[in-house]
């Protein structure tokens, strides 16, 4: 028998993920989804990878880096791949990864969709069976360097089921009270806000620490810097949502009377 037929375990895929996002986008996710199942590395709740494109290329040598990275790109493009640097230099480039499962879902329950025009045509022919995902895989970990591990708190349970925040809204809202521009399809400034709506914050939480952040740094020309999302949105949302309203107490000082 051909060494070229099933001697060693195949990458797998749905066929019907492929059909929605492309064939190449199928294969980079459920690569992904395969590190990000069995990840200890947890940040604002969602289970997190790294790697560099000419890693992913280890892993997937029948294609080049370029093909890769457009992959990838197509799949951020798409809201399903979110991408962040948490390393601890900002002089690292490499780049995080993690899967927006409720995207997929919803994109699960929808009709299916028009390929992506950045998709290339498959480099390879891709197995689809029921056996385990891919085993023959180069351990990530291995090929990285071993920071994060001491900072990263491990995840003891299932994340709970987010409740839907309109992330435009929040950032339009944002902007229409500090008169910035953020942009509401930034993936980080996405993460920071489901992650909260996965801990049961509402569209009018959102609100009431923009308002109350807002009225306390907006005219301070140091602490306004602060109102943008990753400050607000961040680990400290809850202690400010539970912040009681600012106000100043005036006093006779604050008044030039004249007995």
């Amino acid at each position: 028998m051909s060494k070229l037929l099933i001697n060693e375990n195949p990458v797998m895929i749905i066929p019907s993920l492929a059909v929605k996002i492309g064939l190449n986008e199928a294969v980079i996710l459920q690569q992904i989804h395969y590190w990000v199942h069995g990840s200890k590395h947890v940040i604002e709740g969602r289970k997190w990878i790294f790697n560099t494109y000419k890693d992913w290329q280890e892993q997937l040598p029948f294609w080049s880096e370029s093909t890769i990275k457009r992959t990838i790109h197509s799949l951020e493009k798409q809201g399903l791949l979110l991408s962040g640097n948490w390393n601890r230099s900002k002089m690292d480039k490499t780049k995080w990864y993690t899967i927006d499962y409720q995207q997929l879902e919803e994109l699960t329950e929808a009709q299916p969709m028009t390929p992506s025009e950045e998709r290339q045509p498959a480099d390879h022919e891709t197995t689809a069976t029921e056996t385990d995902p891919n085993h023959m895989q180069v351990d990530l970990y291995e090929l990285l360097d071993d920071n994060g591990d001491e900072s990263m708190p491990l995840q003891a349970t299932p994340t709970p089921a987010a409740v839907k925040i309109p992330v435009t809204d929040v950032i339009h809202y944002l902007n229409e009270k500090t008169n910035a521009a953020y942009k509401p399809r930034s993936p980080k400034t996405k993460e920071l806000i489901r992650a909260r709506a996965r801990e049961g914050f509402t569209l009018e939480d959102f609100k009431a620490v923009i308002d109350l952040k807002a009225a306390e740094w907006l005219e301070d020309p140091v602490m306004c810097k602060y109102l943008r999302p990753e400050t607000l949105f961040g680990s400290k949302f809850e202690a400010y949502r539970n912040q009681k309203s600012w106000k100043k107490e005036l006093t006779e000082e604050d008044f030039d009377l004249d007995e």
